[in-house]
């Protein structure tokens, strides 16, 4: 199960805090999908990448509630924890910057918040970097805002990079995904 969180709308549809709802279009797009329908709170859709069922899950529930949408739909599919993997905003990465994680805190995320509340904790992390907001700019509206456009190539591009990391750890396995995928670190 792939879940991506946002909000739905059509007012926070380019926001930063849809980020996640945005690298599921992108497979959505890759994978054919067309079909969505309702499901205990979320948008949900299937699809199939290399003879294996995916879904591809966007809660609509808000973001500080996505939990209650995750939990439930983890345990209807009898899903295991490590085989859910969640995409989402990320302010302590630079824009369009990928980092994959098996654990970790909710780093104050509140939809991260609401998955740990709703019993979904071992689940796989893919956080998008969005950046920071500027000095004396309020967090709540740096991550409901867009990106300014001398942004967007970078951001867009991003999202291009999660969607790999995603299929890419779908076909090698977690470690060996994160192992291609992650940013390497520089040597000095």
């Amino acid at each position: 199960m792939i879940v991506g969180l946002g909000n739905p709308g059509r007012e926070y549809e380019k926001s930063k805090h849809n980020t996640g709802f945005r690298v599921i279009d992108e497979l959505a797009s890759r994978l054919g999908v067309t079909v969505w329908r309702s499901q205990m709170d979320a948008l949900v859709a299937q699809a199939m990448d290399d003879g294996e069922k995916i879904l591809l899950v966007k809660p609509q529930t808000y973001m500080n509630n996505s939990g209650a949408a995750v939990g439930p739909l983890m345990r209807w599919y009898k899903l295991d924890e490590t085989d859910v993997y969640v995409i989402y905003d990320d302010m302590d990465l630079p824009v369009g910057r990928l980092r994959i994680r098996t654990s970790g805190s909710a780093g104050g995320h509140n939809g991260i918040k609401s998955l740990l509340a709703h019993g979904c904790e071992r689940f796989i992390r893919f956080r998008v970097g969005i950046g920071r907001p500027l000095p004396h700019h309020d967090v709540v509206d740096h991550v409901l805002t867009p990106f300014p456009d001398e942004l967007v190539p970078e951001y867009e591009e991003g999202l291009k990079k999660a969607a790999d990391a995603i299929l890419g750890c779908l076909k090698l396995g977690v470690d060996k995904g994160m192992n291609r995928f992650n940013p390497r670190k520089k040597k000095e």
